[in-house]
């Protein structure tokens, strides 16, 4: 599948990659960002649910759902590529019911640094479908998806000290 809009994030992570791609193999870590209120989820927040195989196979299915200014949002996302310790993608699922971005393909990418790793976080994406978010999403789609590919950029340089951001 093809996506209209992309964002991505690159930093340079002071651990090898083998040990930044089992930090990011897990969904909790790597998505902690959405687990907590914040500006950018309007104080809400999003919960996951994981299958046997916790989102570190491919098939593995998560579903995330939360509320935001009272409105329920959720998603499912399947594992489509595992290749430790270089790279994970995964897509939606259906039909996402989110307010700012629609159907996505999200991942990462790993370049060991000998005791270093480069790390690119992506997201290519579409808007929502619904006519509310036809309006939402080109207006804050892109700040969202910066947000997010960020932020999970910035988790993992900060969960590995020494880490410098490029």
């Amino acid at each position: 599948m093809t996506y209209a809009y992309t964002a991505q994030a690159i930093a340079d992570v002071a651990t090898s990659a083998e040990v930044l791609f089992d930090y990011l193999d897990d969904p909790a870590s790597l998505g902690s960002h959405m687990q907590k209120p914040s500006m950018m989820m309007l104080g809400g927040r999003m919960s996951y649910e994981f299958d046997e195989a916790k989102g570190r196979t491919v098939g593995s299915v998560i579903k995330m759902r939360g509320n935001i200014l009272g409105l329920v949002l959720s998603v499912e996302d399947v594992i489509t590529e595992r290749q430790p310790p270089r790279r994970k993608v995964w897509e939606t699922r259906g039909r996402p019911n989110l307010l700012v971005v629609g159907a996505y393909r999200m991942g990462f990418e790993i370049i060991a640094l000998g005791r270093a790793s480069r790390l690119c976080v992506f997201i290519d994406y579409d808007y929502p479908v619904t006519i509310a978010a036809k309006f939402l999403g080109p207006m804050f789609g892109p700040i969202y998806a910066r947000w997010c590919v960020n932020r999970m950029a910035n988790d993992a340089t900060n969960a590995f000290e020494g880490s410098v951001r490029s």
